[in-house]
Protein backbone atom coordinates (compact mmCIF):
# COMPACT_ATOMS: atom_id res chain seq x y z
CA UNK A 1 0.00 0.00 0.00
CA UNK A 2 1.35 3.38 -0.71
CA UNK A 3 1.90 6.20 1.85
CA UNK A 4 2.85 9.74 2.00
CA UNK A 5 3.57 12.39 4.62
CA UNK A 6 5.88 15.36 5.41
CA UNK A 7 6.49 17.08 8.88
CA UNK A 8 7.88 19.90 10.00
CA UNK A 9 9.31 21.21 13.45
CA UNK A 10 11.51 24.54 14.40
CA UNK A 11 13.14 26.66 17.20
CA UNK A 12 14.75 29.32 16.97
CA UNK A 13 17.93 27.67 15.92
CA UNK A 14 16.94 24.93 13.40
CA UNK A 15 14.40 23.95 10.97
CA UNK A 16 13.58 20.07 10.23
CA UNK A 17 11.34 18.88 7.21
CA UNK A 18 10.86 15.06 7.66
CA UNK A 19 9.31 13.51 4.16
CA UNK A 20 8.08 9.64 4.15
CA UNK A 21 6.93 7.65 0.99
CA UNK A 22 6.36 4.35 0.34
CA UNK A 23 5.41 1.61 -1.96
CA UNK A 24 3.68 -1.85 -1.12
CA UNK A 25 6.32 -4.18 0.64
CA UNK A 26 5.34 -7.89 2.58
CA UNK A 27 8.22 -6.47 4.85
CA UNK A 28 9.95 -3.50 6.02
CA UNK A 29 12.20 -2.21 3.46
CA UNK A 30 13.41 1.13 5.28
CA UNK A 31 15.68 3.35 3.24
CA UNK A 32 16.94 6.68 4.99
CA UNK A 33 18.72 9.77 3.70
CA UNK A 34 19.90 11.82 6.23
CA UNK A 35 22.09 15.26 6.68
CA UNK A 36 25.73 14.17 8.13
CA UNK A 37 24.40 16.72 11.12
CA UNK A 38 22.08 14.04 12.25
CA UNK A 39 23.30 10.86 11.29
CA UNK A 40 24.26 9.63 14.80
CA UNK A 41 20.18 9.68 14.83
CA UNK A 42 19.52 6.87 12.60
CA UNK A 43 19.44 3.73 14.72
CA UNK A 44 17.02 5.83 16.69
CA UNK A 45 15.22 6.74 13.54
CA UNK A 46 14.73 3.14 12.58
CA UNK A 47 13.76 1.49 15.87
CA UNK A 48 10.79 4.35 16.05
CA UNK A 49 10.08 3.05 12.21
CA UNK A 50 9.85 -0.18 13.34
CA UNK A 51 7.55 0.11 16.45
CA UNK A 52 5.74 2.51 13.96
CA UNK A 53 5.36 1.45 10.43
CA UNK A 54 4.06 -1.94 10.23
CA UNK A 55 5.90 -3.13 6.38
CA UNK A 56 6.15 -1.23 2.96
CA UNK A 57 9.18 -0.41 1.05
CA UNK A 58 9.49 2.79 3.00
CA UNK A 59 12.18 5.69 1.95
CA UNK A 60 12.39 8.82 4.68
CA UNK A 61 14.20 11.98 3.76
CA UNK A 62 15.11 14.49 6.65
CA UNK A 63 16.42 18.04 5.63
CA UNK A 64 17.37 20.64 8.32
CA UNK A 65 17.79 24.84 7.87
CA UNK A 66 19.26 26.19 10.11
CA UNK A 67 18.59 30.15 10.74
CA UNK A 68 22.70 30.88 10.91
CA UNK A 69 23.69 29.40 8.30
CA UNK A 70 27.20 29.50 9.69
CA UNK A 71 25.80 27.38 12.47
CA UNK A 72 27.25 23.84 11.24
CA UNK A 73 30.40 25.15 9.30
CA UNK A 74 33.63 22.96 9.68
CA UNK A 75 36.30 25.34 11.12
CA UNK A 76 40.06 25.53 10.50
CA UNK A 77 42.56 24.90 13.29
CA UNK A 78 44.71 27.79 11.86
CA UNK A 79 47.73 27.50 14.69
CA UNK A 80 48.08 23.86 13.75
CA UNK A 81 47.81 24.36 10.14
CA UNK A 82 50.15 26.83 10.23
CA UNK A 83 52.84 24.32 12.34
CA UNK A 84 51.87 21.57 9.97
CA UNK A 85 52.68 24.06 6.68
CA UNK A 86 56.05 25.60 8.29
CA UNK A 87 57.21 21.85 8.85
CA UNK A 88 56.45 20.53 5.43
CA UNK A 89 58.23 23.48 4.11
CA UNK A 90 61.55 22.54 5.83
CA UNK A 91 61.28 19.00 5.37
CA UNK A 92 60.86 19.95 1.42
CA UNK A 93 64.61 22.50 2.19
CA UNK A 94 66.28 19.66 3.26
CA UNK A 95 65.27 17.03 0.81
CA UNK A 96 65.70 19.41 -1.88
CA UNK A 97 62.05 18.90 -3.21
CA UNK A 98 60.26 21.67 -4.61
CA UNK A 99 57.66 23.25 -2.50
CA UNK A 100 54.66 22.95 -4.90
CA UNK A 101 51.13 22.54 -2.96
CA UNK A 102 52.38 22.32 0.49
CA UNK A 103 49.49 24.51 1.59
CA UNK A 104 46.95 21.67 0.27
CA UNK A 105 48.56 19.12 1.89
CA UNK A 106 48.99 20.79 5.32
CA UNK A 107 45.34 21.26 4.97
CA UNK A 108 44.50 17.64 4.81
CA UNK A 109 46.72 16.66 7.88
CA UNK A 110 44.71 15.25 10.54
CA UNK A 111 42.56 17.57 12.95
CA UNK A 112 42.85 20.53 11.35
CA UNK A 113 39.51 20.78 10.31
CA UNK A 114 36.77 20.00 12.09
CA UNK A 115 33.03 19.00 11.51
CA UNK A 116 30.31 18.95 14.31
CA UNK A 117 28.38 15.91 13.46
CA UNK A 118 26.18 15.64 16.52
CA UNK A 119 23.59 17.22 17.33
CA UNK A 120 22.35 18.82 20.80
CA UNK A 121 19.76 17.66 22.90
CA UNK A 122 17.62 20.37 22.19
CA UNK A 123 17.97 20.03 18.58
CA UNK A 124 17.40 16.37 18.72
CA UNK A 125 14.14 16.83 20.10
CA UNK A 126 13.34 19.22 17.03
CA UNK A 127 13.91 16.22 14.82
CA UNK A 128 11.41 13.85 16.10
CA UNK A 129 9.02 15.70 16.41
CA UNK A 130 9.32 16.92 12.98
CA UNK A 131 9.76 12.64 12.61
CA UNK A 132 6.33 11.96 14.31
CA UNK A 133 4.74 14.61 12.59
CA UNK A 134 5.44 13.03 9.64
CA UNK A 135 4.47 9.58 10.97
CA UNK A 136 1.39 10.86 11.66
CA UNK A 137 0.13 12.45 8.45
CA UNK A 138 1.65 9.20 6.40
CA UNK A 139 -0.49 7.08 8.31
CA UNK A 140 -3.58 9.02 7.78
CA UNK A 141 -2.81 9.11 3.96
CA UNK A 142 -2.45 4.64 4.32
CA UNK A 143 -5.86 4.40 6.42
CA UNK A 144 -7.78 6.28 3.69
CA UNK A 145 -6.37 4.59 0.97
CA UNK A 146 -7.05 1.52 3.43
CA UNK A 147 -10.70 2.73 3.38
CA UNK A 148 -11.36 3.08 -0.15
CA UNK A 149 -9.54 -0.06 -0.69
CA UNK A 150 -11.87 -1.90 1.84
CA UNK A 151 -15.05 -0.52 0.14
CA UNK A 152 -14.13 -1.68 -2.71
CA UNK A 153 -13.35 -4.75 -1.95
CA UNK A 154 -16.70 -5.43 -0.28
CA UNK A 155 -18.58 -4.28 -2.76
CA UNK A 156 -17.13 -6.20 -5.16
CA UNK A 157 -17.57 -9.73 -2.99
CA UNK A 158 -21.04 -8.67 -2.31
CA UNK A 159 -21.71 -8.51 -6.18
CA UNK A 160 -20.29 -11.67 -6.19
CA UNK A 161 -22.96 -12.51 -3.51
CA UNK A 162 -25.81 -11.29 -5.97
CA UNK A 163 -24.63 -13.59 -8.63
CA UNK A 164 -25.31 -16.79 -6.77
CA UNK A 165 -28.58 -15.40 -6.04
CA UNK A 166 -28.90 -15.00 -10.06
CA UNK A 167 -27.59 -18.46 -10.38
CA UNK A 168 -30.23 -19.93 -8.48
CA UNK A 169 -33.06 -18.36 -9.39
CA UNK A 170 -31.58 -19.64 -13.34
CA UNK A 171 -31.12 -23.24 -11.71
CA UNK A 172 -34.45 -24.25 -10.53
CA UNK A 173 -35.49 -25.74 -14.07
CA UNK A 174 -31.80 -27.23 -15.36
CA UNK A 175 -32.22 -30.72 -13.58
CA UNK A 176 -35.95 -31.22 -14.77
CA UNK A 177 -34.81 -30.34 -18.36
CA UNK A 178 -31.78 -32.06 -17.91
CA UNK A 179 -33.82 -35.31 -16.93
CA UNK A 180 -36.53 -34.82 -19.77
CA UNK A 181 -33.91 -34.39 -22.40
CA UNK A 182 -31.85 -37.59 -21.47
CA UNK A 183 -35.26 -39.46 -20.99
CA UNK A 184 -35.59 -38.47 -24.65
CA UNK A 185 -32.51 -38.96 -25.97
CA UNK A 186 -32.90 -42.67 -24.91
CA UNK A 187 -36.54 -42.86 -26.05
CA UNK A 188 -35.13 -41.82 -29.74
CA UNK A 189 -32.15 -44.50 -29.55
CA UNK A 190 -33.80 -47.23 -28.44
CA UNK A 191 -37.26 -46.65 -28.21
CA UNK A 192 -40.04 -46.29 -25.03
CA UNK A 193 -40.44 -49.70 -24.80
CA UNK A 194 -37.20 -51.13 -24.51
CA UNK A 195 -35.72 -48.72 -21.85
CA UNK A 196 -35.51 -50.62 -18.24
CA UNK A 197 -37.37 -47.88 -16.50
CA UNK A 198 -35.42 -49.11 -13.17
CA UNK A 199 -31.89 -48.93 -14.35
CA UNK A 200 -32.74 -45.60 -16.27
CA UNK A 201 -33.78 -43.98 -13.13
CA UNK A 202 -30.63 -45.35 -11.71
CA UNK A 203 -28.42 -44.04 -14.05
CA UNK A 204 -30.20 -40.43 -14.11
CA UNK A 205 -29.64 -40.05 -10.26
CA UNK A 206 -26.13 -41.21 -10.68
CA UNK A 207 -25.38 -38.48 -13.46
CA UNK A 208 -27.42 -35.92 -11.93
CA UNK A 209 -25.52 -36.35 -8.73
CA UNK A 210 -22.55 -34.72 -10.26
CA UNK A 211 -24.31 -31.90 -11.85
CA UNK A 212 -25.42 -30.63 -8.60
CA UNK A 213 -24.11 -27.55 -7.48
CA UNK A 214 -25.43 -27.12 -3.66
CA UNK A 215 -22.43 -27.71 -2.10
CA UNK A 216 -20.48 -25.31 -4.74
CA UNK A 217 -22.82 -22.78 -3.40
CA UNK A 218 -23.25 -23.46 -0.04
CA UNK A 219 -19.15 -23.47 0.22
CA UNK A 220 -18.88 -20.21 -1.99
CA UNK A 221 -21.42 -18.35 0.33
CA UNK A 222 -19.50 -19.53 3.24
CA UNK A 223 -16.26 -18.52 1.82
CA UNK A 224 -17.85 -14.63 0.89
CA UNK A 225 -19.41 -14.04 3.87
CA UNK A 226 -16.07 -15.25 5.93
CA UNK A 227 -13.78 -12.95 3.74
CA UNK A 228 -16.18 -9.82 4.51
CA UNK A 229 -16.06 -10.83 7.96
CA UNK A 230 -12.01 -10.85 8.14
CA UNK A 231 -11.97 -7.91 6.18
CA UNK A 232 -14.05 -5.81 9.06
CA UNK A 233 -12.10 -7.53 12.06
CA UNK A 234 -9.31 -4.73 13.64
CA UNK A 235 -6.39 -7.58 12.54
CA UNK A 236 -7.52 -7.30 9.02
CA UNK A 237 -4.32 -10.23 7.15
CA UNK A 238 -4.33 -9.31 3.57
CA UNK A 239 -2.34 -12.72 3.41
CA UNK A 240 -5.71 -14.31 4.75
CA UNK A 241 -7.94 -12.75 2.32
CA UNK A 242 -5.65 -14.16 -0.68
CA UNK A 243 -5.88 -17.45 0.96
CA UNK A 244 -9.84 -16.83 0.87
CA UNK A 245 -9.82 -15.44 -2.49
CA UNK A 246 -8.46 -18.66 -3.61
CA UNK A 247 -10.94 -20.38 -1.89
CA UNK A 248 -13.11 -18.75 -3.45
CA UNK A 249 -12.29 -19.45 -7.00
CA UNK A 250 -12.21 -22.83 -6.13
CA UNK A 251 -15.85 -22.79 -5.95
CA UNK A 252 -16.52 -20.44 -8.62
CA UNK A 253 -14.39 -22.83 -11.35
CA UNK A 254 -16.59 -26.23 -9.71
CA UNK A 255 -19.49 -24.42 -10.07
CA UNK A 256 -18.90 -23.45 -13.66
CA UNK A 257 -17.83 -26.33 -14.81
CA UNK A 258 -20.86 -28.68 -13.14
CA UNK A 259 -23.47 -26.32 -13.70
CA UNK A 260 -23.62 -27.58 -17.34
CA UNK A 261 -25.91 -24.35 -18.32
CA UNK A 262 -25.26 -21.61 -20.75
CA UNK A 263 -26.98 -19.19 -18.33
CA UNK A 264 -25.19 -20.29 -15.50
CA UNK A 265 -21.87 -20.64 -16.85
CA UNK A 266 -22.40 -16.73 -18.19
CA UNK A 267 -23.01 -15.67 -14.61
CA UNK A 268 -19.65 -17.94 -13.69
CA UNK A 269 -17.92 -15.31 -16.24
CA UNK A 270 -18.68 -12.50 -14.24
CA UNK A 271 -17.90 -13.73 -10.83
CA UNK A 272 -14.90 -15.07 -12.09
CA UNK A 273 -14.50 -11.33 -13.51
CA UNK A 274 -15.04 -9.70 -10.03
CA UNK A 275 -13.06 -12.21 -8.47
CA UNK A 276 -9.53 -11.39 -10.51
CA UNK A 277 -10.38 -7.40 -9.55
CA UNK A 278 -10.22 -8.45 -5.90
CA UNK A 279 -7.07 -10.87 -6.57
CA UNK A 280 -5.03 -7.06 -8.12
CA UNK A 281 -6.56 -4.92 -4.93
CA UNK A 282 -5.25 -7.66 -2.51
CA UNK A 283 -1.81 -7.25 -4.34
CA UNK A 284 -1.92 -3.78 -2.52
CA UNK A 285 -2.40 -5.54 0.85
CA UNK A 286 -0.59 -8.93 1.13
Amino acid sequence: MTGYGVGTHENAKVKYTVEIKSLNSKFLELGLRLPKVVSDKELTLRAECSKLIERGKVNIAVTAEYADQTAKASTINAELLKKYYTQLKEIAMEVGEEKTDLFSLALNMPEVISTNDEVDEEEGKVLMEAFYKAVEQFNVFRADEGRILKGDLEKRVYLILNYLTEVESVEGDRIPLIRERLNQYMEEAVGADNIDKNRFEQEIVFYIDKLDITEEKVRLKSHCNYFIQELNSPDSNGKKLGFISQEMGREINTLGSKANNADIQQIVVRMKEELEKIKEQLLNVL
